[in-house]
């Protein structure tokens, strides 16, 4: 365009200067001389003219310009369609890089979960971290998590990992009276978990498929965690279905890289278990706002359920080719955040699940089946160890549900947190007895060095530390990572009806009481983590329980104590 202008303005003057030789033989000096600047002045005018749509181009290419970064900023997939099939630019290159944004991770360890976010938060994740393009496929980590995709963004694929390998042992926790031993080893091994989480997405469809291969107490069992079908494309919302763990309890809503402690408190996994825990089938959803946090799910059998294969099996309540009517349920849980600042946050909420109709399984009359339930607890320590508190097998059961509340604070560097649970199992014979059981816990944990847990508004609770890359263990820089203490209290009451027993009072086909026992569990420790990938837990534990007339190894009331440690990778 400066060209073009250049050219004109040369031959305009060339053109002017020609016109003049004729002129100079015929007229006077004066004339020639108010010739001459009428032609300067028309020139002039002419190239003010030209100068003022050249000024006018120039805007309107601007114009143009600023609309095409508002909306690549905005959408940067919007003119995907017009550049499929054109050849890429000789001044392109085959390979480009192109580096993180200052400031853009918190250094907090990936979910040991697929990744299933909206599209739009899967873009700006992806626009954060560093990314490679070759021929066109881009290869990044956003969130620390592998992940290629197309030019455009709509497709993408994510492989993740969650590996924790636990060991340890206990002592002093010998048997009492009558007691059996039980398989509470000085030193044992356990693959607690082994998941590799894989997303496919498609814009704001996303399906979850995460095997574990370390899906049992007793290590080596293989299992998958969760495989589902997820909607993004509302609001800070995912709708989900097929199997999954829907999130109740804050302890729950966690990922298990976040943990505190290795294990859940004893009151959290037995409610989720009624109705969610892993592996479970939903229908239903999830939303999240900054403020608050409410999820609804209708659940059905766990993975894996009716196939005989998996009779006894410990994992996800094991396996009968007998049943003949799955379970269904429904949870739901809701939380607020009241107080959110730099250095505070105040978590409450409330979560409530039920198993509206137990599976039916046959008995020794083909032509009959039985709904039962049970409960019963390890002392927060899984390496194949037996429970201790348990209630049996409660026959004749119709429901089972539970309900409590939460409360969590943090405050700077330290953050405590507590839940609450009451259950209720009502029975399907009309002069049998509800039974009624609660459990609780509080805990706390104080981050020594590094970025301290902080709320996650995703999972309406609270994350793990984090660990800047100005932070990640180097001891020639002196970095160390980030370093937290932890500390729980948790009890649980497996006694219901026990005025029933002193009494003396049964009831057709069983008793009217449960003796499953009370257990007390103190735990302490460490957790180190040398960068956002992985971690190194240390706990101790002391257990107390009384006795219950259903756990063989507990016939008496036992006592004893654990240490434990944990190697965690998440990618």
């Amino acid at each position: 365009m400066v060209f073009s202008f250049r050219r004109t303005t040369a031959l305009l003057a060339t053109t002017t200067l020609v016109s003049l030789l004729p002129l100079c033989g015929h007229a006077r000096a004066a004339d020639q001389m108010q010739i001459m600047e009428r032609q300067i002045q028309a020139m002039q005018a002419q190239l003010a003219s030209m100068k003022k749509e050249h000024a006018e181009e120039i805007k309107r290419a601007r114009a143009v310009l600023a609309r095409q970064r508002e909306e690549a900023e905005n959408n940067p997939y919007a003119q995907r369609g017009r550049y499929i099939g054109q050849p890429r630019p000789a001044a392109q290159p085959l390979i480009s890089v192109r580096p993180a944004k200052a400031g853009a991770d918190d250094g907090r360890p990936p979910s040991d979960r697929a990744d299933v976010s909206s599209w739009s938060d899967f873009q700006r994740a992806t626009a954060q971290d560093e990314e490679v393009t070759v021929g066109g496929i881009k290869v990044g980590f956003p969130g620390g998590r592998p992940t290629i995709q197309s030019s455009d963004g709509a497709y993408a694929l994510s492989i993740g990992l969650a590996y924790h390998e636990d060991f340890g042992g206990f002592f002093n926790s010998g048997p009492r009276g009558s007691d059996t031993r039980g398989a509470f080893n000085s030193f044992t091994t356990n693959q607690r978990r082994l998941r590799i989480p894989f997303m496919f997405r498609y814009k704001n469809w996303v399906a979850a498929v995460t095997p574990d291969f370390g899906a049992n107490h007793n290590d080596g069992y293989v299992g998958l965690y969760e495989g589902n079908l997820n909607y993004t494309g509302f609001r800070n919302t995912i709708l989900t279905v097929g199997y999954f763990q829907p999130r109740v309890t804050e302890e729950d809503a966690e990922s298990s890289n976040d943990f505190m402690t290795l294990e859940r408190p004893s009151i959290t996994d037995m409610v989720r278990n009624i109705a969610a825990g892993d592996a479970r089938f939903v229908v239903g959803g999830l939303h999240y706002e900054k403020r608050w946090w409410v999820a609804g799910y209708f659940t059905g059998q766990e993975w894996g359920h009716r196939n005989a294969s998996d009779s006894s099996s410990t994992y996800y309540g094991g396996g009968s080719g007998a049943t003949l009517d799955s379970q269904t349920g429904g949870m739901i849980r809701a939380a607020g955040r009241p107080i959110a600042t730099k250095d505070v946050d105040l978590h409450v909420g409330v979560s409530a699940i039920a198993a509206f109709r137990l599976a039916c399984n046959t008995g020794t009359n083909a032509d009959y089946c039985t709904r039962t339930t049970s409960f019963g607890q390890r002392p927060e320590f899984d390496i194949g160890e037996a429970s201790l508190v348990s209630t049996g097998t409660i026959t004749k059961a119709a429901q089972v549900w539970a309900a409590g509340p939460e409360l969590g604070f943090r405050w700077d560097r330290l953050l405590v947190k507590g839940e609450y649970y009451h259950v209720g199992v009502q029975r399907s014979q009309a002069n049998l007895p509800a039974f009624n059981f609660q459990g609780w816990y509080g805990a706390a944990a104080y981050t020594i060095f590094g970025k301290p847990r902080m709320y996650n508004i995703k999972e309406g609770a609270f994350g793990a530390p984090g660990v800047g890359a100005d932070q990640e263990f180097n001891p020639t820089l002196n970095h160390w990572g980030a370093l937290e203490a932890v500390a729980q209290y948790s009890g649980l009451d497996l006694n219901s009806n026990l005025n029933a027993a002193t009494a003396g009072i049964t009831s057709q086909n069983g008793v009217s009481y449960v003796r499953g026992g009370m257990q007390n569990v103190y735990t302490g420790g460490l957790n180190w983590y040398p960068n956002r990938h992985f971690r190194f837990m240390v706990d101790y534990s002391h257990f107390v329980t009384s006795r219950s007339v259903a756990s063989a190894t507990n016939v008496s009331g036992r006592s004893g104590n654990s240490f434990a440690a944990r190697i965690q990778a998440a990618f």
